[in-house]
């Protein structure tokens, strides 16, 4: 049986629902735990992390871990609907990454043009370490080599929602992530 979840303008299919990802939050922050992190800073990349990045702070505390945490907005799309591959800074962290360890926290991993030039920032600022996690990989779609150290689900190449995505700055609250099916 599929879960389809119904708003004014949208059939959803649950994709992972809310104890499946909240599961893989609890082994996502123990494989974390396991790298040892040192003086760990997380770092969620607006704006559709911030669910996760809650989430699985919290299960990092839970883990015995005690980051501080920061937000930094990217953006690749600027004026389009399109991205123009290159990406730039919007909003960024206050504070030094110099010495620490740090984990950056997405919510999909699609091109990886926006954890790569993270990553290449954080390093260039002289990060000790920088390591990645994310929701969702969608491995068919990479413009540039790189490979998230923790990932939650793979997904198929579909428009994904909830848990922080959106469309059209709608659904983001939903408690899963789902597919937007089309209407019957």
């Amino acid at each position: 049986m599929t879960d389809i979840f119904k708003t004014e303008d949208h059939r959803v299919r649950v994709l992972y629902d809310e104890e499946r990802i909240s599961a893989r939050n609890i082994e996502l922050a123990a494989e974390i735990m396991a790298r040892k992190p040192v003086d760990l800073l997380v770092i969620a990349i607006l704006r559709g992390s911030f669910i996760f990045a809650a989430d699985l702070v919290r299960a990092l505390h839970r883990a015995g871990l005690e980051p501080s945490i920061e937000f930094m907005q990217l953006a690749s799309y600027h004026s389009g609907q399109v991205s123009s591959g290159q990406v730039s800074v919007v909003k960024d962290i206050d504070n030094s990454v110099a010495g620490r360890d740090v984990l950056l926290i997405d919510d999909i991993l699609e091109s990886g043009r926006t954890l790569a030039f993270a990553k290449d920032l954080l390093v260039a600022r002289g990060a000790r370490r920088v390591m990645s996690a994310v929701l969702i990989e969608k491995p068919m779609n990479r413009a540039v080599q790189f490979e998230a150290d923790f990932v939650g689900f793979d997904a198929p190449d579909q428009f994904l929602v909830g848990y922080g995505m959106d469309v059209a700055h709608k659904l983001r609250q939903l408690p899963f992530v789902g597919v937007i099916e089309p209407e019957a």
